[in-house]
């Protein structure tokens, strides 16, 4: 690992229909380190992962990738050093394009396979890949046919495809069953474990879904205020307050019982144990969280309340 910086955030803000979903962003990865972006629903990390993977731009500051400064140099001539694995991106393939297919067109940065051709030795890698995360099973079929947990699981095959120089996971285990997920969390521990070069960004609303081998995180929060206020604004038809980053560190200190309460607004419990981590509510009623609980058919509210949903709606182009 060197002291190159891999994805640096200055001054960032994005806004949407006049509001500001995100504001006084700053954040710097350098090359080889493996970071957590964590905070809760609707705060703005898929707007973040946009403009990360060079699909979205920041409304001001900057934000520069791989040494190239987004929107001042062609995304298509760095983008396939980055790797992708998002909801976002999943909706951007044909329906009926062949997993296989969805995964090795990584190396040319394309969502579609047309006339593209890959030697013998680009689908192997690319069905050894498959065979790692337990869907070989899946070549010759179609996307659209994917459960929820195959299409994450492609997805993430196809992040890795192109080794790529900055690795970005958003909610890479959406999807999967309590086996499926503790096999993705064992391959990401592996890449997170890695001596490499290699950026990793992975980004998740649940502590328990953290692999192990990430040292580094950064905590999303409101700008003021905490979860509690989001919802009630929303509620009465305001605008909650904007998505900033309040935190950038190692684990330890940054997963405190404390720093998670105030972002979330109730009382929680945070546990480390066996390199896991996990969190949950005490007393939340005293916090004014019964209409949520109720709304979520009488569940206990939890870390990862959803609270409304700022994620953005652009997707890959086609064969972009």
């Amino acid at each position: 690992m060197g002291d190159a910086v891999a994805l640096q955030l200055n001054g960032v803000e994005f806004r949407r229909r006049r509001r500001v979903i995100l504001t006084d962003v700053n954040l710097e990865l350098k090359a080889g380190e493996k970071w957590i972006l964590f905070g809760p629903n609707g705060i703005g990390k898929s707007s973040l992962v946009q403009m990360m993977s060079t699909r979205g731009f920041p409304s001001e500051g900057t934000v520069d990738i791989l040494g190239n400064r987004l929107g001042k140099v062609d995304v298509f001539s760095y983008r396939h050093r980055i790797g992708l694995s998002s909801a976002e991106l999943s909706r951007a393939f044909p329906p009926e394009e062949d997993p296989l297919d969805a995964v090795v067109t990584a190396l040319t940065a394309t969502t579609g396979r047309w006339r593209d051709n890959y030697s013998p030795e680009q689908f192997a890698q690319a069905r050894a890949l498959m065979h790692q995360f337990g869907i070989a099973y899946l070549e010759g079929k179609q996307m659209f046919k994917l459960s929820q947990g195959e299409l994450t699981r492609v997805l993430i095959c196809r992040a890795l495809m192109a080794d790529p120089d900055l690795l970005i996971l958003d909610e890479p285990t959406t999807g999967l069953d309590l086996g499926g997920r503790e096999l993705a969390l064992q391959a990401l521990s592996r890449i997170g474990e890695q001596d490499s070069n290699r950026t990793v960004l992975l980004v998740t609303h649940r502590l328990e879904e953290i692999p192990r081998g990430f040292d580094h995180v950064a905590i999303m929060g409101r700008r003021a205020g905490n979860e509690n206020d989001a919802y009630k604004d929303n509620v009465a038809g305001n605008d909650p307050q904007p998505g900033t980053i309040l935190y950038t560190g190692d684990l330890e200190h940054g997963f405190t019982a404390e720093r998670l309460s105030a972002i979330f607004g109730l009382p929680l419990k945070v546990t480390h144990e066996d390199g896991r981590w996990n969190a949950y509510a005490q007393g939340a009623q005293a916090l004014g969280y019964e209409a949520i609980g109720s709304e979520k058919n009488g569940s206990a509210a939890t870390i990862d309340a959803e609270m409304g949903d700022t994620a953005t709606d652009s997707s890959e182009e086609p064969h972009a």
